[in-house]
């Protein structure tokens, strides 16, 4: 754990290789990534109306980060000085959060959506 907390765990320019608990551990979370790509894939195909933006943002975040782990277990892997820091997985952690902030960000707007469709319907509905 004092490992985790130190300046030199993270800034290392030449890190070693992760252990084999750790690269698993990552490999199960690209693994996520991948299915949930499929199957946000899956549903955005079938999506209409307000919650396409939310299902095609939660796609493109999955895809997208799967893509970026494999390059990351790439480099790790084939222990690349540089691409292989550590301070590529905090920067990393973070602009996914950052992401999935504005992901979710379309989710609480999807009912004020909703209100503005129906309202648009009602007054097209009056319109020859």
């Amino acid at each position: 754990m004092y490992n985790l907390l130190s300046l030199n765990f993270w800034f290392n320019l030449r890190p070693p290789a992760l252990l084999l608990v750790f690269q698993q551990i990552f490999i199960g979370l690209v693994i996520f990534l991948i299915a949930t790509a499929l199957v946000f894939w899956f549903i955005k195909s079938r999506s209409k109306g307000p919650y396409l933006k939310f299902w095609r943002g939660l796609y493109y975040f999955s895809f997208s980060n799967a893509f970026v782990g494999v390059v990351f277990l790439f480099f790790n892997y084939e222990q690349v000085p540089f691409l292989s820091a550590r301070f590529w997985f905090l920067g990393w952690g973070m602009l996914m959060a950052v992401w999935l902030a504005f992901i979710f960000k379309l989710l609480v707007g999807i009912p004020a959506e909703k209100k503005r469709l129906a309202a648009a319907k009602e007054y097209r509905k009056y319109i020859p």
